[in-house]
């Protein structure tokens, strides 16, 4: 009976110990990402699915991983992303400019300025960038591996092949199911 009271109390000042910690790496003086400007990483201008810039607004080292918050200036018409699934990620987008074509499970939608879309963890979806040029708001929650993601894309020195995408995408904990969105 002691062995269990001192298990459960050392189970017990664990748990605490890592709540504590991981409220205390969090800055309590805010975060603040001025416009045109990314966190860490500066410009993050990607190669393969699409040449768009992503600026990093909140990092998932800023909260713990709890949540990351992009800007994507989108650069590449008619190109967008493979149908995909985030396992552990819900992802929301919210359209600041332009038109893009999102599909969610079988379910396509047109977005425009304004617009806000909510995609599940777990359900495959892709988008497409219709307009000239668009940019977007991407926040994930939790913040997943998106950010070293985006770094890994912008690292490339070549336009990858469809099997190094996949690949790129399983490191990061994301799963292609199909190919981009085609614009009809």
């Amino acid at each position: 009976m002691k062995r269990k009271r001192f298990f459960l109390s050392a189970l017990g000042t664990l748990v605490a110990s890592h709540s504590l910690f991981s409220r205390s790496i969090r800055s309590d003086q805010g975060i603040v990402a001025k416009a045109g400007e990314g966190r860490y990483h500066g410009h993050i201008q990607l190669k393969g699915v699409n040449q768009n810039i992503l600026d990093v607004k909140v990092s998932g080292k800023d909260t713990n991983g709890d949540l990351a918050i992009f800007e994507q200036t989108s650069l590449s018409p008619k190109r967008g992303v493979p149908l995909h699934v985030h396992p552990n990620q819900d992802e929301i987008f919210y359209i600041l400019d332009g038109e893009y074509h999102f599909q969610v499970g079988e379910t396509k939608h047109e977005l425009k300025t304004g617009d806000t879309i909510f995609l599940p963890r777990n359900v495959p979806h892709a988008w497409v960038q219709i307009a000239e040029r668009g940019r977007m708001t991407v926040i994930m929650q939790p913040a997943g591996k998106l950010e070293e993601f985006f770094v890994a894309m912008a690292a490339l020195d070549h336009e990858p092949t469809p099997a190094e995408v996949a690949s790129i995408f399983a490191e990061h904990d994301m799963k292609v199911v199909g190919p981009p969105m085609k614009v009809e």
